[in-house]
């Protein structure tokens, strides 16, 4: 998630655009969420692959360089959409999967979101060990088990499930680090930009009813943003300055369509549980193209990376931003 991660703590337009669809959910009172699940990449990792052999850590400075709890393994140097979303919601930041020891820990949420995941398996491996969606799913089920299990009687699962928001950030590394990476990965050449779209959102589909059938019933799920317009890409494919690689933004696109169709889907075929859509690309698009806006200078350069843009390598311990 070269860039692009590096961006989202300070994105007013995210947070807004985020924040309204997440507030659709939970009407007028925020307070009555009961815990907030999170699945997803380096865009919401809060510290689980600071327990993985992989390559994508983020556990130093710079690093976190402006959050009151320094570098804990969030891809940025403050804090996340997720912890932003959490304080619009009353909650208090959500533990890393990989750190909970105790039951007590997960009754607010559980962040199972991993840096190099991606919806399918195979995505990230060469980065190292990473959890993928349908592993994150299936922590969140093992989670589930052992507070039903120790709460006994104290909790009502069913209820406190259904009073609980799903949070899915995912995707964009099944692009970067898949399907636009053609020497280590064979998918481009088996499926069309069109089929693979389709490929990702049927796995996609698959683990949502997963949770769902566990009894969550509030569901945010967020596109995939202009990864054509991140520097790692803009690196990649040699773009004139001021311009993106248009082919990877139309792909991406691809996926996002199907994702607001699978929503519709999702929503008339599960009339008491609700599925909201999260703008990632045209959030990121706006801020890309009205950087000032933002309070940016720079749009096409990592902050702190390595190679051409600063976006080819992430940030090494203790760089410069």
């Amino acid at each position: 998630m070269h860039g692009l991660s590096s961006t989202i703590s300070n994105s007013t337009r995210a947070v807004h655009d985020y924040g309204g669809a997440v507030g659709s959910m939970v009407g007028a009172q925020p307070q009555d969420v009961s815990a907030m699940f999170v699945f997803g990449d380096s865009l919401v990792d809060n510290g689980n692959n600071n327990y993985l052999a992989s390559w994508e850590k983020s556990n130093y400075e710079p690093y976190g360089i402006d959050f009151n709890q320094g570098p804990t393994g969030r891809f940025c140097n403050g804090k996340t959409i997720i912890d932003l979303l959490g304080e619009l919601l009353g909650l208090p930041y959500i533990p890393a999967h990989a750190s909970v020891d105790k039951v007590e820990m997960m009754q607010r949420g559980v962040n199972y979101a991993s840096a190099a995941g991606g919806i399918l398996d195979v995505t990230g491996r060469d980065l190292g060990d990473r959890f993928s969606l349908g592993q994150q799913v299936g922590h969140f089920t093992e989670s589930m088990n052992q507070v039903g299990k120790e709460m006994g009687a104290k909790m009502n699962m069913s209820e406190y499930l259904s009073k609980s928001i799903a949070v899915v950030i995912i995707g964009s590394n099944d692009y970067i680090n898949n399907y636009l990476l053609p020497t280590l990965y064979a998918t481009s050449y088996y499926y069309r930009p069109d089929d693979y779209a389709d490929l990702l959102i049927n796995h996609f589909s698959e683990k949502l009813m997963e949770l769902h059938s566990a009894g969550l019933r509030k569901f945010f799920l967020a596109g995939v943003g202009p990864l054509g317009c991140i520097p790692n890409q803009l690196a990649n494919n040699f773009v004139p300055h001021g311009q993106c690689v248009s082919y990877v933004n139309q792909m991406v696109q691809m996926f996002n369509v199907r994702l607001r169709s699978l929503i519709d889907s999702l929503n008339n075929k599960n009339p008491v549980a609700i599925f909201v859509y999260g703008d990632t690309f045209g959030a990121f698009n706006d801020m890309i193209k009205n950087p000032s806006k933002y309070g940016f200078q720079v749009n096409d350069h990592g902050c702190c990376g390595l190679g051409l843009n600063q976006g080819q390598i992430t940030c090494l311990p203790n760089a410069t931003p």
